[in-house]
């Protein structure tokens, strides 16, 4: 099977009606493709492993002991499809729960930009101006200590992700930021959102 973005866009916006969970695949699609460019990934594979890493949350949040659940209900449906084993053991990788090891650079990039990506855009969303462009890698540091601040972002992920990738944490955090700044106005966060 051949993947296309397109066809991994239309089958995201199929199973997940929540802007917010949208805007997210949205962004670590961003951070990934630009992982991708650096690495010498291929692109279009390593866009569709993000566009659809969540895409099964909303209709089935989180597994339970018999696997009915997110990650694993959206890869029985991507294997029926016939996706590539590269993008399903990316999607079941980035879900520590999963049990799947991350053995491919892609997988690794994939569990690497989920979770700071929120972060991110948490931080954009708090600013007055909710302008990407203005945001600097100081505040992030602020924000990523402050434990009240985005609750639902797990640290320990993130610190995890960049090790797996072998990259130092804030160069990471600063490659994501300068990768979403470039993507500002797909991902809501040029200011429009401001007043």
């Amino acid at each position: 099977m051949t993947v296309t973005r397109e066809a991994a866009l239309a089958l995201m916006e199929e199973w997940t009606q929540s802007e917010s969970l949208r805007k997210h695949m949205l962004a670590v699609e961003t951070a990934v493709v630009a992982y991708a460019r650096a690495l010498g990934g291929d692109e279009e594979t390593w866009a569709v492993a993000a566009l659809l890493h969540d895409f099964d949350y909303e209709r089935y949040p989180i597994a339970d002991d018999a696997q009915q659940g997110h990650p694993f209900v959206g890869v029985a449906h991507l294997r029926e499809l016939g996706y590539p084993d590269e993008v399903l053991d990316a999607i079941l990788g980035h879900a520590d729960f999963s049990g799947v090891p991350r053995e491919s650079l892609l997988a690794k990039v994939l569990y690497a930009c989920d979770e700071i990506t929120g972060l991110i855009t948490a931080a954009v969303l708090v600013r007055p101006d909710k302008d990407i462009a203005n945001l600097e890698l100081a505040s992030l540091k602020k924000k990523f200590k402050d434990k009240a601040f985005a609750r639902g972002v797990n640290r320990d992920d993130v610190r995890r992700g960049a090790e797996e990738l072998g990259v130092d944490l804030w160069e990471h955090v600063q490659f994501v930021l300068d990768a979403m700044k470039a993507n500002a106005a797909a991902l809501g966060l040029d200011g429009r959102l401001a007043g």
